[in-house]
């Protein structure tokens, strides 16, 4: 039996098998090796200051061959800022990917949408496959998509807080409404919520310090792993429906408990009478 994963992540014509990405932010070399082997991630963030430092804080010297790199532009304030980081990414070698983080916010971190979709429209236009991070939104992410985006990634919850998706809602409108992948990036904590979120019909889940500050770091790469790859398949199979009001019996049994005693008794009566004859062929 062929074991070909069919079902890609497809971002700007380039397909991976892995749906997790692991963000910027909380680095070491356990860390990225726990991204790689247990969460199996094919795609690694980094900021540009670390890619261009010498030393132990290079983490290029710690990611394997065959990972893609996505430089994402942290730090800028605004749409000029985040485009020159990103050519400069380009410059030192790091490829035609880039994540759009544009952020003047220095209390919550939230992105600033119109200065994201300026610098989408600009490097979209020069080759770049931009992924911008973005305030969940409908209308900033159509704007994004029509400005060249080759993905979409709303924040669940603040960057760096663990708190799992309080923007779910705006995201499901996201993923119904916008014919790009929808990458949930920052706030996703735990793996339960990755598995949520993937249930919900995301492409892929982002996450740094979840992992970063578990007690066990390969132990919780695995979980996210196991999470995402869960709740992808549940997606896939179609979610059994939702009854909003009262219950509705499983058993073909329905109408059983309002016949009477009666009734009762004959279905006891039958099913006993079953009983025996199945025992007896035995």
């Amino acid at each position: 039996m062929s074991t070909e994963n069919k079902d890609k992540l497809v971002i700007g014509g380039h397909e991976f098998d892995s749906r997790f990405i692991l963000g910027s932010g909380k680095y070491n070399v356990e860390l990225i090796q726990a991204a790689v082997e247990q969460a199996g991630a094919q795609i690694i963030t980094l900021a540009l200051r670390r890619a261009n430092s010498a030393g132990e804080g290079n983490i290029l010297d710690h990611i394997p061959q065959g990972v893609t790199l996505l430089p994402n532009t942290s730090g800028a304030r605004d749409a000029q800022e985040a485009v020159r980081i990103a050519r400069l990414a380009r410059e030192l070698g790091c490829g035609d990917f880039v994540k759009i983080e544009v952020i003047r916010d220095s209390k919550y971190l939230l992105p600033d949408n119109y200065e994201t979709i300026k610098a989408t429209e600009i490097l979209a236009k020069e080759g770049f496959i931009v992924m911008p991070y973005m305030y969940p939104d409908l209308n900033a992410a159509r704007a994004l998509a029509e400005a060249g985006a080759a993905a979409i990634m709303p924040l669940a919850a603040p960057i760096g807080s663990n708190k799992g998706l309080s923007t779910k809602d705006f995201i499901q409108i996201l993923v119904d409404e916008i014919d790009l992948p929808i990458i949930v990036d920052a706030g996703i904590g735990r793996p339960s919520q990755a598995c949520e979120a993937m249930e919900m019909g995301v492409d892929a889940i982002m996450a740094n310090t979840a992992i970063a500050t578990a007690g066990n770091i390969p132990a919780m790469a695995m979980a996210f792993r196991k999470a995402i790859e869960a709740g992808r398949a549940a997606y896939l199979s179609g979610l059994g429906r939702v009854v909003e009001k009262g219950g509705e019996a499983s058993s073909p049994l329905t109408g059983f408990f309002g016949g009477g005693i009666n009734m009762e008794k004959s279905v006891i009566w039958n099913i006993g009478r079953k009983w025996k004859c199945w025992k007896n062929r035995r």
